[in-house]
């Protein structure tokens, strides 16, 4: 076996440009780890942020890492070797996972790279009937769309709250999505109603044609109308686009209702919020091999499928962050390795 491997790898932080496609070594796995040959990996806000270096963030929070780093943590592939003491993979098995996420946020989890090592503890097996590029697709947004509306799973301090985030009821409740296109909001759409929700899907017109096919009982396009200007009962909003104005999401729901934020950064609405008796809560992704294999039995019966905006080779990853800098992604974006 070759101690080299092709890889995405920076040198230095900026913009797409500084995505090398370039040799690098194959990684070496320890006790409890798999080397997974990756066959696609996913693209995430994440991994564009390390790339940037994390420049929206206050100087004393940015990574300071030793270069060249390999980013991405979504993978889904073939095992190739096992450690000794790991007994729930064998060689040839299809697998999935979201490797060391939050651990390695600042400095790179591998992903992007022929091979990468996994611990057994986050690694899942594949669903049968999807392929590489789906699931690769999956498991950051399936596991933040189950950690906020499903079961935390785990009792990290979480790092935008004091208490941890707690999910809501969702069957016969009116849920609100904000992004509902996006890589995160469309599975946040399907989950909330295989829950039995009453799922209003907030994206542009482009999407509308998908949020029937998941039968949304409503579909709202932010470009013509503002969803506060239309719907004021919801049980719960859950928004996956962030940024500014977040706080006029609270005018959504109705008094004791939740507003669940995937990116709370910004938001201001804490003391009208609690006026009206709403939670505001949010939480960070983290990885879950339980989770996915629960979750994946969705995606495997077709519940909840996975949408491909687009998909790149490997040596094109920085044409892959050139589209997801663009927006207007509708699923996800993935790189697939040959």
């Amino acid at each position: 076996m070759s101690e080299t491997m092709k890889a995405v790898r920076l040198h230095e932080f900026g913009g797409p440009n500084v995505l090398r496609y370039e040799d690098a070594p194959r990684p070496k796995i320890g006790s409890g780890e798999v080397l997974v040959r990756v066959h696609a990996a996913g693209v995430n806000p994440p991994d564009l942020y390390l790339r940037d270096g994390y420049r929206a963030l206050p100087p004393e929070w940015r990574p300071n890492p030793v270069f060249p780093l390999i980013i991405g943590t979504d993978v889904s592939g073939v095992v190739e070797a096992v450690a000794d003491d790991v007994t729930d993979f064998a060689i040839g098995n299809e697998v999935y996972a979201m490797i060391r996420f939050p651990k390695d946020l600042m400095k790179g989890s591998d992903a992007y790279a022929e091979y990468v090592r996994v611990a057994a503890t986050e690694l899942a097996h594949k669903p049968a009937s999807i392929d590489h590029d789906c699931a690769a697709g999956a498991p950051m947004s399936l596991l933040t769309a189950w950690q906020f509306l499903i079961e935390l799973g785990h009792d990290a301090p979480n790092p935008f709250q004091d208490l941890p985030h707690v999910p809501v009821p969702l069957a016969g409740r009116t849920v609100v999505v904000n992004g509902a296109g996006g890589g995160v909001g469309h599975v946040l759409v399907q989950l909330a109603k295989s829950q039995g929700a009453i799922v209003v899907a907030v994206a542009s017109s482009k999407n509308e044609a998908l949020m029937r096919e998941f039968g949304v009982a409503r579909f709202i396009d932010y470009t013509k109308v503002q969803v506060e200007q239309v719907v004021h009962d919801a049980d719960l909003v859950i928004d996956a686009v962030g940024g500014e104005n977040m706080e006029r999401l609270l005018g959504v729901l109705k008094p004791g209702g939740a507003l669940f934020l995937v990116n709370p950064l910004g938001f201001s609405g804490h003391d009208a919020a609690r006026k009206r008796g709403i939670i505001v809560s949010s939480t960070q992704v983290r990885s879950n091999n339980r989770q996915l294999t629960e979750a994946g039995r969705l995606l495997n019966d077709g519940t909840i499928r996975v949408v491909l905006d687009s998909a790149y080779p490997l040596s094109e990853a920085a044409r892959a962050h050139e589209r997801a800098s663009k927006g207007s992604i509708q699923g996800k974006i993935v790189l697939t390795v040959t």
